[in-house]
């Protein structure tokens, strides 16, 4: 794959912006970066790369939240979404990339308006751990497939009313442990061909800087301001995916 000049600029600026994101919130790489990456190459290169730089990105923050993980807790999501991984691996050169994006941008820029229009937090326990698990389980099958394997449980969270801490503990050891199943099933799929490593190599600098810039943000957002900045992104995501589709 030989990228063009301006093909270049969108990964580096897709890879910056998700890095920023993902440093900021825990997870978001794809679905911040995915909106600029399929203006500059196939949405399978694309979905690589957000798993390889999504990888990179939460390892580099892991010492943020590692003191606030409640392990039960993070595992009830973890493992469900293990068994997910493969079905999303399975799934992704079946799946029409125009109504996905179209289906997945909906979502987020409904719910996000919605938390941002809403007064005050929802504190739901509904379900308990059965329901935690099943969302570990689609988050699992959206890692797989293309990297958003943190939509999911970053929806689930607010509808639980956990504090930040509690939030990215969950996300983000999530997201890790998904997406790092996903690098190695995109692997051992074959999917990590010469395209997506010269992908990686423009995006990985990038990404490294824009995690570090968006962990310095986070240390100084309180509990209220952290939900909204989530929910701004998950809607400016959505709406970018729903633009890319059209």
């Amino acid at each position: 794959m030989d990228l063009a000049p301006e093909q270049v600029a969108f990964v580096i600026a897709g890879a910056v912006a998700g890095g920023i994101v993902n440093g900021l919130t825990g997870f978001g790489t794809a679905i911040t970066a995915m909106g600029l990456w399929l203006y500059a190459i196939p949405p399978t290169v694309a979905a690589s790369l957000a798993i390889i730089c999504s990888t990179v990105s939460q390892f580099q923050t892991l010492h943020l939240i590692w003191r606030q993980i409640l392990w039960r807790r993070v595992l009830t999501f973890v493992l469900p979404g293990l068994f997910g991984v493969p079905i999303g691996t399975y799934l992704l050169p079946l799946i029409e990339p125009r109504f996905f994006r179209l289906g997945i941008g909906a979502f987020l820029v409904v719910y996000s308006s919605y938390v941002l229009l809403r007064k005050g937090l929802i504190e739901s326990g509904w379900g308990g751990k059965p329901a935690d698990g099943m969302v570990g389980f689609g988050g699992g099958i959206l890692g797989g497939l293309t990297g958003l394997s943190g939509v999911l449980p970053v929806v689930w969270v607010d509808i639980r009313g956990w504090n930040k801490e509690q939030r990215r503990a969950v996300v983000q050891s999530f997201n890790i442990a998904i997406l790092s199943l996903a690098l190695v099933s995109h692997a051992v799929s074959g999917l990590l061909d010469r395209d997506v490593l010269i992908a990686a190599a423009i995006a990985l600098p990038g990404t490294i800087g824009g995690a570090w810039f968006g962990a310095f943000l986070y240390r100084r957002l309180h509990d209220r301001g952290y939900q909204r900045v989530v929910m701004v992104l998950l809607f400016i995501s959505g709406a970018g995916l729903i633009w890319t589709s059209r």
